[in-house]
C-alpha cells in the first residue's frame, strides 16, 4: 500500500505513537482506547483515529487498540522492521555523542564507520570505530552498501560531502549541519537544526512570559 499522499504532519506524529506504545508495552498494557491514548499522548482521540485510519483500521469499536499489534504495525509503517547500515561523518562532540548512543542499534540502525577531515582525529577510536579520513567516504559508501549518512560537520564542507555521498549512491542523509543540502529528489534528507529548535524554544518562552 502506497502512502505518498500522507501529510508530513501525520508522519511526524507516528514516532511519538510508537514511543508511547512501547512504554505501555513495558507496563504490560494489552489494550487501550483512543480516548485513553489521547490522555497519555496529548493529541485528541479524534486526531489519533484520523492519523491511524490513514494506514488502515487498527482498532475495534468497543475494544480499542491492541497495544502490541499497533506498536508492531506502526514500526512497519516507519520502516523499523528493516535494517539500515549507517556511517557518521564528523567526529566532534555531537558526532561522538551520536556514535555512543546505543538506541540506534536497537531500532535497526547499525553504524559501521566514522569519518572526519581533521588529521588529528584520523586513527583515533570512538567505541570500536577507528576514525577514517573523510576523503575516502565516497569509495567506502560505494563498496559497503551504506544506506544512511549522518552528517555532523560545519556547513562549509557539508554540501561537498553531500555531493560525494550522492555520487556513491547514498539513500538517505540525516543532516545536522546548519545548511539546507541540495540533493536529487530521490535522496531523502532529514534536517536537524539544533539552533533553530533552540530559537523556537526562546520564542515560546518569550510569548509565555509576555502573555
Amino acid at each position: 500500500m502506497g502512502n505518498k499522499n500522507i501529510s508530513m504532519a501525520v508522519i511526524r506524529r507516528l514516532p511519538k505513537y510508537y514511543r508511547y506504545l512501547a512504554d505501555l508495552l513495558s507496563k504490560d498494557v494489552q489494550r487501550i482506547s483512543s480516548k485513553e491514548l489521547s490522555e497519555i499522548i496529548g493529541f485528541t482521540a479524534s486526531q489519533i483515529r484520523q492519523d491511524l485510519n490513514n494506514f488502515g483500521g487498527f482498532g475495534q469499536q468497543g475494544y480499542g487498540y491492541n497495544v502490541e499489534a499497533l506498536h508492531k504495525e506502526i514500526g512497519k509503517i516507519l520502516g523499523l522492521d528493516r535494517k539500515y547500515r549507517a556511517i557518521l561523518i564528523g567526529a566532534g562532540n555531537l558526532g561522538q555523542a551520536l556514535t555512543n548512543y546505543t538506541g540506534f542499534r536497537l531500532a535497526g540502525f547499525e553504524t559501521i564507520a566514522v569519518f572526519d577531515a581533521n588529521p588529528k582525529m584520523i586513527g583515533l577510536k570512538i567505541r570500536d570505530f577507528e576514525i577514517m579520513d573523510s576523503d575516502n567516504v565516497e569509495e567506502f559508501v560505494r563498496e559497503n552498501d551504506v544506506d544512511i549518512a549522518i552528517v555532523c560537520i560545519p556547513k562549509n564542507g557539508a554540501q561537498l560531502v553531500a555531493d560525494k555521498l550522492v555520487r556513491a549512491g547514498i539513500k538517505g542523509i540525516w543532516n545536522f549541519a546548519p545548511i539546507d543540502l541540495e540533493v536529487p529528489s530521490d535522496i531523502i534528507v532529514e534536517n536537524v537544526n539544533l539552533t533553530e529548535s533552540l530559537f523556537t524554544l526562546s520564542y515560546l518562552m518569550k510569548e509565555n512570559l509576555e502573555g
